[in-house]
């Protein structure tokens, strides 16, 4: 496959090995551990195939335990904690190598009317009028290094981000803990709402920790901390396509003890909110 969206529902696609329990596999790329966002996406995947695919998941929350290792398949054991009258709860804990790396639980909620209230979009440019992430670092340095080169050809989510990138210590003076982008799929990715619910699960780790770090550091360029995702918390409020664009806005409430707590809300282009998500990460200085 060369199209990063179909690797994407690929990595997605787990295999079943017993009733309850999955295996994906994980891509043996130059990381020094596996993304977060495929760990919870596969996690859920095999979460909502252990159901009988008519509730929608509502909400999600996972720990990252341990980080997982590139190239070696991860087995997802699920436990069906509960089968209601309009709930079902399901908790997975994921295995590599014989240890535990993470654990999620996901709650799934027969569709049910009601009353309906949200905060406004915020009012931000529309994802035509603003450079493609790989546009506007290649205009910048007039080049990609061949490692975001690479990085860019296998980016299964087209990224663009609402405000100019920042690249030296004094552009992030007086910066507020606040970032937004714009995504989407570069692809299609089929009919299945489960897979879109995972894709954009897998999206939603990709930068939501950015908010914590604009005051800090500027967002491309050498860091100067050690950062790791903590939880991961996501809470589905309507139907939505990851395939078609969407606003990811994020900001941090506070970052102390070296951890940073980062929230976002995930709108679709007409203003309806779509998910709500909250993270913790841990933040070290490099070499400390």
């Amino acid at each position: 496959m060369t199209n990063p969206a179909e690797r994407l529902v690929d990595l997605l696609d787990l295999e079943r090995i017993e009733e309850n329990i999955f295996r994906g596999h994980s891509p043996d790329e130059r990381l020094q551990r596996v993304f977060g966002g495929q760990v919870a996406g596969q996690a859920l995947v095999a979460a909502g195939r252990s159901t009988d695919g008519q509730r929608p998941v509502h909400s999600l929350h996972a720990y990252f335990l341990r980080p997982g290792r590139p190239g070696v398949p991860i087995v997802y054991q699920v436990e069906r904690v509960r089968d209601g009258r309009t709930f079902t709860t399901r908790r997975v804990v994921a295995v590599q190598q014989g240890r535990t790396i993470f654990n999620l639980t996901a709650s799934f909620h027969l569709p049910e009317s009601g009353f309906e209230h949200q905060m406004p979009m915020p009012e931000v440019p529309a994802p035509d009028e603003l450079p493609r992430l790989a546009d506007e670092i290649r205009g910048h340095l007039g080049t990609l290094p061949e490692s975001l080169e690479r990085m860019a050809r296998r980016q299964p989510f087209d990224i663009r981000y609402v405000e100019r990138l920042r690249w030296t210590p004094q552009e992030i003076e007086g910066a507020e803990p606040r970032s937004a982008v714009w995504m989407r799929a570069v692809g299609p990715l089929g009919d299945d709402p489960l897979v879109h619910t995972c894709a954009l699960t897998y999206a939603s780790d990709m930068m939501l920790l950015d908010a914590v770090r604009v005051p800090v550091e500027p967002l491309w360029g050498p860091r100067g901390f050690d950062m790791a995702s903590l939880d991961h918390a996501m809470w589905f409020h309507r139907p939505f396509r990851a395939d078609q664009w969407f606003l990811y806005q994020q900001e941090s409430p506070i970052a102390t003890g070296a951890r940073g707590l980062a929230r976002g809300q995930i709108f679709s282009r007409d203003g309806r909110l779509l998910v709500s998500v909250m993270q913790e990460g841990l933040f070290r200085k490099t070499g400390g």
